[in-house]
Formats: C-alpha cells, structure tokens, sequence
C-alpha cells in the first residue's frame, strides 16, 4: 500500500478522530490510526487540510499527536476462494482466525489479520491458454470452493490483453501468480486469485435484465401471497419479538438460491450464535449437502463496534457482486437495516451535519436507495454470457413497530416487496406474523406466470380465489362486530369458516416443525387448491338450499380436521392430498345426490 498522507490526531470524539496535515489524502481513504494501527476511514476533508476519520474500532486510549497515515486506497474487501463458510466481521476480518491468535472473545484493537487464508492450497484448473485474448470478466479457470460451489477466478475488472502464461492446473495458495497477460500497451499484468474491489462502489455488468423466476422459500405466506424474484428486493418490518429474525433464517435455510450472504448488522449476538450453530447442522434441500457450504456471514453485531455496522453492510453486498458475477443466483440477508442506519445518524451527529426527520442524516433515502439498486438480476461481463442475481432481503427494526419512521418509509419507496409484520399475530402465536391485509408485493404477476407455467395453469385463479376470501374475511369481520354473526347469511358464515382454514391451515406455519418448516411449491398448490375446492364445493350445496351452515358444519368436521392435517404430510408424500381432494369432490357430489333438504323448506 502506497502511504499518501500523514498527519497527526488533534482531537478525538468516540469513533470519530480529527487529525490535520492530511493534504494529499482522499475522502474514503483507509487509515491507520494511532500508534496501534487502528483501522479507520477518512469521511470528510476540510480546506485548511483537517481530515475527519471513521474509526472501526475502540479508541480508548487513544491520544493526541498520535501519527495518522493514509493508506491512499478505499475501504476494499478482498474476493479469492476461501470465502464461502466463513464468518467475517464488518470490515471483513476473519474471526475465527481473530480467537486463534488474540485467544480471546473480544475483537482486541490494533490486531491486524489478511481476510482470506493465504497458506491453504486449492486446486486449481485452467480455463484458457497461452495465446488466447482475454478480456474483464473472462474466466481464467475454476476453483472446488466447496463440494457444491465451483469458484470461477475471473479477469480483474480493467485488465485485457493476451495470455502469455498460464500455471498448470494443480493445487496452488491464492497469491500464487496463475496469469499473465500483455496488456495492449505492452505492459505485463501478473494475476493470482485474489481480487480487490472498494466495497462503497458498485461492480460493473454489461446489462440489468427484468427478473422474472421466483426466489422459492418455502414460507408459504411469502410464496403464495407475496413472492419475491431472483434479483428483486424485499423488507421485513416488525416490531420486537414479531419474528423478523426467524423469517430472514428461514428463507436463508430453504431458499431456492445458490448462495446466501447473510450480514448481522447491530442485531444481537446471540442470533448470529444461533445461525453458527445451526446451520452447519442443516442439510441443503437442493443439494443435501450442509447450509454453510454456500453460505456467507457478515457478524457486526451489538456487542461489536459501531462504526463498522455502516461497512458490514457494503462489504456484504459487494462480496454478493462477486459471486453474482460468477452466474451465481445470490440472496444477501441484513439483519437490520436500522442499526445500520442509526450508526450514519451517530456520524452524520458527530460531523454535525444538519439532520433530517428524526436526526437522520438528510441524505439518509439516497444510501438506501444505492444499496438496494446493486441488487437486480444482470448479464455479466465477460465470455459466456453469464446470467446472476442478487436478491436483497433486509429486516427493519422500526422504534415500537411504528413504520412511519424514516428508515421503513424510505425503504418502502425502493423495495417491491413489503413483508409487514404484526405484534397482534406474534401474540396469538401466528407465525409467520406477516399481516397480509397490510403487506403487498409488486411481483405477483410475475411469479403468477411462472407458477402457471410450471406447476399448473390454474394456479393464478386458485391464489386470486384465496385472496379474496380473506378480503372478505376482513370486511365481514366489521359486519360481525356490528350486528352479530347470527345474522349473516349462510354464504357470508362459510366464507369466514372458509378463511380460517387458509389463515391457521395454510398461512401458520411451524419454523420448527420438522415437516411444516418447509413447503415445496407442488406442495403448497396442492394444500390452497384443497381448501379452495371446498369453499367451492360447499357453496354449491348452500346455494342450492340442500344443507344449512350448521349442518354443513357438523358433516364435514372430520373432513375439516383432515384439511388442518394437511401441512404435516410429508413432500414425498403429497399424493395424499390429492386423495383427499377427490374425496372432498365425491363427498359433495354425494351430498347433492342425495337431495338432502333445508329443514325449513
């Protein structure tokens, strides 16, 4: 690293350090802070040469006239095998290896670690040859990351030219030179398989395309109702204790995507406890292989420092850009968004910038808005035409569950897909708490198509027909209030039977459950599709006055407790549901057969 300024602290105020003499020195320039090294960055400069420096860890202790040096390059983050299954801190500093060597819980200040293992050997095998032209983006040639992730070692954004050398394929550590190519100005370009990319700046593609495959988590709430696609965006507002942690574990276990990046940021540590211990444990449905073989963890939690939450994010969604790059379809997971937030409104206070709603900085909607636009479904650049995905799905931590707030509203101005949680269902047990009078997703077309295209060609008319219900529902339910439901007719009493069958037989759903954790997309039509066609069904006998409400109910009470059953049959079993639906056919058709009348009539 090249040093390009140096200068002294003439003031500290927690994270944040002054320091003068920084004339050559550039805005996002990494700086070494102190005399123990700590890691900071510099996010203002003044004209009488006065830097302001974000400082990711500890300062205590810290004093004046201490030597602060520019490194001369911004916040990066370094891209090579090695990545995958491991837990990085907010700036991406390995903390497995950080208990080795400190042999303590603590991130211990001024330790000083490489992110990736530079000892470890991969095998490497070779894509191209010696004389070919390659370009940005080519692939140089592919590296076992995992048993289930092939890692392409890619040309450096900005490097082109021709091979004259390329190693044999072998094992070889990540600094061991694989490449050289001769630029067009007869410069000659040494590659490992170590990339560097600033983690503020977005990587270049060749072209964003309109995503259009749903992201299958099993959640059928999400799935059915409110889908989000492979490239598309998604928030998870909720109060305390709604659930927003276990949604975003869910979808991160069951999600139909090849790689999670999942970024704890300023949540509580034990969560991120909870996800080391667990995913290792868990066997991939699509791959039975273990979770953390495609997985990624950014921990910057609560009991870490709080200026790196702003980074851990970035550095999140760049290490995502990387992989998407690869043809990788990639879901990033921010838990939460808030704290993230709140720790700009800690510096932007510090800076004394002047605020926006609620002490924010005013500039608070522009960052979110540049986060979530790095998500997208793109062509990469490079031979090949390699088609990859982010999908960005981030919890929101809104003060009392009060999505007014500034961080939720200015999420919701950017996100497709609204998952709003509901303190009053997290406190009737119904989980997952996702209101679904409240939430709303812009996908839904999209995925429609799909789901007809791919699981039958009435599956957009059997959700259309469920969500009516439970508009009905909604709007009955102020009639009830009003003038009893005694007094509703037989059609509107089926119609509230009817939703409640889809609310605690379909929406509930057990994230601890063994077999109802997860619903297969064959699975869940086949369950809606059930509890629509006896709606239909039963219908059908009331309107033609064979049975009152009250009857039907008595008649079918075993048959409704085998529909309630229904979520706990096993995937490779859901040819009992089918079963099932043809009885519920013939039992209706056998009702009206027998000609069976109103006692009144």
């Amino acid at each position: 690293m090249n040093k390009s300024s140096e200068g002294k602290i003439i003031s500290i105020a927690g994270p944040l350090v002054t320091a003068n003499g920084m004339s050559t020195a550039s805005i996002q320039d990494v700086c070494s802070v102190g005399h123990k090294g700590l890691i900071g960055e510099i996010i203002e400069i003044s004209d009488n040469d006065i830097a302001s420096v974000q400082v990711y860890e500890e300062t205590s202790g810290l004093g004046q006239d201490e030597p602060l040096i520019s490194l001369g390059e911004p916040l990066s983050v370094e891209l090579a095998p090695g990545l995958m299954s491991q837990m990085f801190d907010g700036i991406q500093r390995p903390l497995d290896e950080f208990l080795k060597v400190t042999e303590s819980n603590f991130l211990i200040k001024g330790t000083s670690l490489p992110a990736l293992n530079r000892a470890k050997e991969w095998n490497f095998k070779a894509s191209i040859k010696a004389g070919e032209n390659i370009y940005s983006g080519d692939i140089i040639g592919v590296v076992d990351e995992t048993e289930i992730i092939v890692h392409k070692i890619m040309v450096p954004h900005g490097i082109s030219g021709e091979v004259i050398y390329v190693i044999e394929d072998g094992s070889y550590n990540i600094e061991t030179i694989i490449c050289k190519i001769k630029t067009p100005d007869d410069e000659i370009k040494e590659l490992n398989m170590i990339q560097k990319w600033p983690v503020r700046k977005p990587r270049p593609v060749l072209e964003k395309i309109a995503p259009y495959e749903p992201v299958v988590t099993g959640q059928r709430v999400i799935d059915t109702f409110f889908p989000v696609l492979k490239g598309g965006t998604a928030a998870v507002p909720g109060p305390f204790g709604a659930g927003k942690t276990v949604v975003q574990h869910q979808i991160a276990k069951w999600a139909n995507v090849d790689i999670v990046v999942y970024v704890g940021c300023g949540e509580r540590g034990n969560e991120m406890t909870d996800v080391m211990n667990e995913f290792p444990e868990i066997k991939d449905p699509h791959t039975g292989k273990s979770l953390m073989e495609r997985t990624i963890l950014i921990a910057n939690t609560s009991n870490m420092p709080v200026a790196a939450r702003e980074a851990s994010i970035y550095t999140g969604i760049t290490i995502a850009e990387y992989y998407r790059d690869m043809g990788y379809n990639v879901a990033i997971m921010a838990d939460s968004t808030s704290r993230w937030a709140e720790a700009l409104r800690e510096m932007s206070g510090r800076l004394e910038e002047m605020p926006g709603d609620e002490g924010y900085p005013a500039y608070l909607g522009s960052r979110i808005s540049s986060y979530y636009e790095r998500a997208g479904r793109v062509t990469a650049i490079g031979s090949g035409e390699r088609e990859g995905s982010i999908t960005a799905i981030s919890a929101v931590s809104p003060p009392g569950g009060d999505i007014a707030e500034p961080v939720t509203q200015n999420t919701l101005r950017v996100v497709k897909v609204f998952w709003g949680l509901d303190a009053t269902l997290s406190r009737q047990r119904h989980f997952p708490a996702i209101n679904w009078m409240t939430s709303y997703g812009l996908y839904n077309g999209k995925a429609n198509s799909y789901y007809n295209g791919t699981i039958s060609d009435e599956a957009s008319n059997i959700i259309s027909s469920a969500v009516h219900l439970l508009q009905d529902e909604n709007r009955l339910q102020e009639v009830v209030r009003l003038i009893g439901i005694d007094s509703m007719s037989d059609i509107d009493k089926l119609k509230l039977e009817s939703a409640k069958s889809i609310r605690e037989d379909y929406l509930q759903q057990n994230a601890f459950h063994e077999t109802d954790t997860f619903t297969s997309l064959n699975k869940q039509f086949k369950m809606i599709q059930l509890i629509i066609k006896f709606f239909n069904e039963a219908s059908k006998v009331l309107n033609a006055g064979i049975l009152t409400f009250d009857k039907l109910l008595d008649k079918t009470s075993g048959l409704r407790e085998r529909i309630a059953r229904v979520k706990y049959i096993e995937e490779h079993k859901t040819f009992r549901i089918d079963s099932l639906t043809r009885e519920v056919a013939t039992f209706f058709e056998e009702i009206r057969y027998s000609g069976e009348v109103n006692e009144n009539d």
